[in-house]
């Protein structure tokens, strides 16, 4: 017998749709990448991705079709979100930090129909434009006063488009595991793999992340989401804000310390989420300059590991809780989130601590376990380590297109991260199975570097680990071993990636060795490897 309910989907539409009936007012307040502050509501934002579905329609654009973005954290990406998934199409957010053939790559695989981007990348667009042939049209996401000068065809203006239509459009219902969104993870050896997301794994993760055990969210909250709209959707915040009718602050791309400190107290943010990297700089800035946060209560840090000492700061020194999490861009993103049960509140601060610095417990929604190298499922004791799998409905089953076959071990996800469990559901990464860096919340192939160093005449082999880095978690270290006869210098090597990979994947120093390490099979062990410079340290920030 089923029960008697009413099957409505769960649409995305619905979010911007609920904001506006129950929170009209809220305001959404946008830093702009051209200068200046823009500032509006729920109201005009659910009017205006109306008329944008309406521009869509005009432009050719239908149900299934990939529009691209290359843009910031502002009103308008903002807009996007919901017009082009309200109408069935699906949203492809592209990491503008990626190496441009990265970028064309993932624009030609995606079947991209147009590109929405910031006027501050049009000449990295002008670039891309004889590389993606099946893209229609470019939308500069400006004003029709603030259009690029770039030689770019098929150049459109967003605010032209989106005035020349109405704002009648009606949100249609359709299946809710209809494709919603696109997100490509360089977290992978060789080129970046696509993660579809649905309506339904957008608005289940929208629900689970607000939760008073993950990030919090409410109607009297006001978020700023620091984690760009090109990292797994923000984190799932532009979703969650509305879903709860917070206050929405967008910084565009004005990340410095000074530039969120004043951002933060001009709207009074109450909660932030990003990488390890930007609280360094705004932890920086406010201690150099003697600043105090008035209204900010938590700081959600992922991406890498939070520094211990970066937590204890802002706690004893600003009172502002940082809420450690964890997950994937498989994982739309989030799994576990560090709080506190109510057994723990009266444990000592040292006892604190050494909980705080795990990444913390599975969300409802997300199913976590370790197993052994035999697939054996392992105890949560906290001391056994094993394989992180997980799995869950806003969890991928995999890849777009199918790359890399069937992703999935028994119906779990293989999350290539080594890791801990406790009794009390406490997770804590141990290690990576992959050998990706990452620097300051962005991943880096240790492969890809690996198979440039080894295509110079003079280098018989090489390797490159991470190694701890002050300011960016890990920086790649690359190490060589010359050919026999053959010399080249550190500087000749660095020199030898450009042009090759972006800029801030190429590795800060390298070891020239006399051999490398190998397994009993003749592959690179960087077990080994790491351990031989377990004692070596980036200085520089």
């Amino acid at each position: 017998m089923q029960g008697s309910m009413m099957t409505r989907p769960l649409m995305i539409s619905a979010l911007i749709q609920h904001a506006d009936q129950n929170h009209a007012d809220t305001e959404i307040v946008s830093r702009l990448p051209v200068g200046g502050t823009h500032r509006y509501t729920y109201h005009d934002a659910h009017r205006r991705s109306r008329q944008l579905v309406r521009a869509l329609l005009a432009l050719g654009v239908k149900a299934t079709d990939r529009i691209g973005t290359l843009a910031w954290n502002t009103h308008r990406h903002f807009e996007i979100y919901y017009a082009v998934s309200g109408m069935a199409a699906i949203t492809h957010t592209i990491n503008p930090r990626l190496f441009p053939e990265q970028i064309s790559y993932i624009v030609n695989h995606a079947d991209d129909r147009f590109i929405f981007f910031d006027v501050n990348f049009a000449a990295l667009v002008e670039a891309l434009v004889p590389h993606c042939p099946g893209v229609k049209g470019w939308v500069a996401m400006c004003a029709a006063s603030e259009m690029p000068a770039n030689a770019i065809p098929n150049l459109l203006c967003y605010e032209d488009i989106v005035a020349a239509q109405s704002d009648d459009y009606e949100w249609t219902e359709f299946d809710e595991n209809t494709a919603s969104s696109l997100c490509y993870t360089s977290g992978t050896t060789g080129n970046p793999k696509g993660v579809l997301y649905s309506h339904r794994s957008t608005v289940l993760h929208a629900y689970g992340s607000s939760l008073p055990d993950g990030l919090g969210c409410s109607a009297r909250e006001c978020i700023l989401p620091v984690v760009p709209m090109f990292h797994v959707n923000a984190w799932g915040l532009p979703y969650a804000a509305p879903l709860n009718g917070a206050k929405l602050v967008m910084p565009g791309p004005h990340l410095d310390g000074a530039s969120l400190h004043a951002l933060f107290e001009e709207e009074g943010v109450t909660m932030s989420a990003g990488v390890p990297t930007i609280w360094l700089g705004l932890l920086q800035h406010m201690q150099s300059k003697g600043l105090k946060l008035s209204t900010v209560k938590r700081l959600v840090i992922g991406g890498s590991a939070a520094p211990p000492a970066m937590i204890k700061a802002f706690d004893e020194q600003y009172g502002i809780t940082v809420l450690h999490a964890w997950g994937m861009t498989e994982m739309s993103p989030l799994g576990t989130v560090n709080t506190y049960k109510q057994k723990q509140l009266a444990l000592s601060a040292a006892e604190k601590d050494a909980i705080r610095v795990k990444q913390g417990r599975a969300i409802f929604g997300v199913e976590m376990k370790i197993v052994g190298s035999n697939g054996e499922t392992l105890p949560r004791d906290g001391k056994a380590f094993g394989d992180l799998m997980v799995r869950g409905p806003w969890i991928t089953g995999g890849y777009f297109k199918n790359e890399g076959g069937d992703v999935l071990v028994d119906g779990w996800f293989p999350t290539g991260d080594v890791a801990t469990i406790d009794p009390d559901g406490f997770m804590q990464i141990t290690d990576r199975s992959k050998d990706v860096i990452k620097s300051g919340g962005e991943w880096i192939s240790s492969i890809d570097l690996e198979n440039i160093a080894v295509a110079h005449p003079a280098v018989a082999e090489a390797a490159v680990i991470g190694a701890p880095h002050p300011k960016w978690d890990e920086r790649p270290l690359l190490v060589v071993v010359k050919k026999a006869g053959q010399d080249v210098t550190k500087e000749e090597l660095i020199k030898f990636y450009d042009g090759k990979i972006a800029k801030w994947w190429t590795p800060d120093d390298v070891i020239f060795v006399d051999d490398l390490p190998h397994t009993a099979t003749g592959k690179l062990s960087k077990l080994q490897l790491r351990e031989r410079l377990r004692d070596y340290r980036f200085t520089g920030v």
